[in-house]
């Protein structure tokens, strides 16, 4: 963790009898492409230290991999490459019950980080070796100190539930970009190939809360990466007809899409079928909009808009601007053809998530100019730039016309005709389902044609807009939508937590939270969509427990740097203690039966 670029670790052999051995060690890149080859031009060095380089197939960028490695008894050692590695075979005569130890260190750096990585990598696997194994780990124990100083949070009550927490917080700041400006997480984290390594929406939603509250600058590096990839977004949006920022659902380097328009396959006839993620799951722009002014709101800090995030805001205000349908014959202002958070249910209109945070993101790109009131100059010339005066003027009128239609105390339709869907349980739909790997979802899947939804979508806004919706709405809208919800993603549970905190029922959300909390620890969640494998590890999930843990649990809501507590404990925890980074400084809020107190650190 010191050293991100470098891995270290050490094995010791024994053996029950002696003779002559021989182990074999390097750098191999004969791996299996689960979406095909992601390097070419390779190329290998032999020497004390090994190297294998490639470059990427889609942009050229260089890749290194550089090992080396040390015995602690004597031996011989030679070294040989093949087409697909560089190896080391190391030989020695071995006594029965005798200790063998071998330290290896290997480097990976790319040409993002420098012009000629395998020079890096090189040096520092030969700084490793003089430095030792020793140093090497003392030195990551102290960086996991540190972090675990900002983020740990100690939970008493249930040592399951502190194990699973403290194992999911551990998950997803072995990912965390430290070492990078602009730089965000996959959806799978570092786990596998899943998702070709694409960055999601669980990125803002909910990763960015875990370090916006702990380490305010890791949730700048996020968002900077959706700034640096506007591009991207902008280009997307042009190549659908669309003005403004349409940003990937699957971002991969510089803001392409990586999502294809066939994500799934058939598990009968093992043919591609067509899935509407890419072109209609336009809420992604408006989840990017909504952790730009969150990261505002919660530290006070403008730097992130005043450098690109403002423009980041406006343009994918412009996008819905774009996307927007004007109903004359009804003075509204609808979005057609879309798929909200609930996946099974594609192509529908005014899904009532999708709406809302496309009104909001409008609303956000009014209210920058309040922002910037001592300095207009900033919005002004953004406003110039971009040439936006008209798109101000049609954003004040459609906006208050997008938003979902409310009624207080009554269930919100998820999006139009969902009422008129069967209603029928999920027992019934299982019941229906001819093979385990088959997808519920697309036209013909056993869920479309019925109100049995993936994940929290309803349930998600309410979460994330807590302030439009009364109790009575929330828990009525719980009641209607949670025995209607598979949860066929980990992004559900954690949802339907912090609403079941906000209607005062944490006992209802003590199952979610462990079962967000253990997902990496305990093992669950789906692993296939028809024939296509989506396993690995769940860094949303990791970051959905922290937030209902210190989100829903504790109650914690901060903003401009001002702390509130609104305690949910279940009967389970004792009490909870955790980090809070408030305008660079550090407090530590403890939440018990009893009450709460918050502590700034000496």
């Amino acid at each position: 963790m010191a050293q991100p670029h470098l891995l270290a670790s050490r094995l010791t052999l024994a053996f029950k009898a002696g003779g002559e051995a021989e182990l074999l060690t390097g750098i191999s890149t004969d791996i299996w492409d689960i979406n095909g080859p992601h390097l070419n031009d390779f190329s290998y060095k032999t020497g004390p230290v090994l190297m294998a380089e490639a470059r990427t197939c889609e942009h050229g960028i260089p890749v290194a991999v550089a090992q080396s490695a040390h015995c602690d008894f004597a031996c011989e050692e030679s070294r040989e490459t093949t087409d697909a590695g560089v190896y080391r075979r190391i030989r020695f005569s071995a006594k029965a019950g005798e200790p063998y130890t071998v330290t290896l260190f290997a480097a990976v750096y790319t040409g993002i980080d420098d012009p000629e990585p395998g020079k890096l990598a090189s040096v520092l696997c030969e700084k490793a070796l003089t430095d030792g194994f020793s140093y090497c780990l003392f030195a990551h124990k102290k960086a996991w100190d540190e972090i675990w100083k900002h983020s740990a949070v100690e939970l008493t009550g249930c040592e399951e539930a502190a194990q699973a927490l403290n194992a999911s917080l551990y998950h997803l700041h072995s990912i965390a970009p430290r070492h990078a400006r602009a730089l965000s997480i996959p959806a799978r984290g570092l786990s596998g190939q899943t998702y070709k390594g694409a960055v999601f929406w669980d990125s803002e939603i909910f990763l960015f809360p875990v370090f916006v509250h702990t380490e305010p600058d890791l949730a700048k590096a996020l968002l900077r990466y959706r700034i640096e990839t506007l591009p991207g977004a902008l280009k997307k949006a042009s190549e659908y007809g669309f003005r403004g920022a349409f940003y990937p659902w699957e971002s991969q380097e510089g803001g392409t899409e990586g999502c294809s328009d066939y994500n799934v396959t058939d598990v009968f006839t093992h043919r591609p079928v067509r899935t509407y993620f890419r072109d209609k799951q336009i809420h992604i722009s408006g989840d990017i909009a909504y952790a730009l002014w969150r990261y505002y709101e919660i530290t006070g800090d403008r730097s992130l808009l005043r450098d690109g995030g403002a423009e980041v805001i406006m343009q994918c205000a412009r996008f819905y601007l774009s996307r927007a349908h004007r109903r004359v014959d009804r003075d509204k202002v609808e979005l057609l053809d879309v798929v909200g958070p609930d996946e099974y249910h594609e192509r529908v209109n005014n899904n009532a998530f999708t709406n809302q945070m496309a009104a909001h993101c409008m609303s956000l790109a009014l209210k920058l100019a309040e922002v910037f009131e001592d300095d207009p100059g900033v919005i002004e010339e953004l406003v110039k730039k971009l040439d936006y005066e008209e798109d101000l003027k049609l954003i004040k009128e459609i906006a208050p016309k997008l938003h979902p239609a409310i009624t207080q105390g009554a269930v919100v339709e998820q999006f139009d005709g969902y009422f008129q869907l069967e209603d029928c349980t999920l027992d019934t739909v299982r019941s229906r389902v001819l093979d385990e790997r088959e997808y519920w979802g697309t036209n013909n899947g056993v869920a479309a044609h019925t109100r049995i939804i993936k994940q929290a979508d309803v349930i998600a806004m309410m979460a994330l807009f807590p302030e439009l919706f009364s109790d009575e709405t929330v828990e009525r809208n719980w009641r209607f939508y949670e025995p209607r919800t598979e949860h066929g993603s980990s992004l559900s549970a954690c949802m339907y937590a912090l609403t079941a905190c906000r209607i005062n029922r944490p006992d209802l959300a003590w199952e979610y939270f462990m079962r967000t909390a253990s997902i990496d620890f305990a093992g669950g969640g789906k692993h296939w969509a028809g024939d296509i494998y989506i396993g690995g590890t769940h860094p949303a999930a990791n970051g959905g427990a922290w937030m209902i843990a210190v989100l829903g649990f504790a109650g914690l809501s901060v903003k401009n740097g001002e702390i509130s507590l609104n305690p949910r404990l279940p009967k389970q925890i004792k009490s909870l203690r955790f980090p809070v980074t408030l305008k660079g400084k550090r407090v530590t809020v403890t939440v018990t039966e009893d009450g709460w107190n918050v502590k700034p650190d000496s």
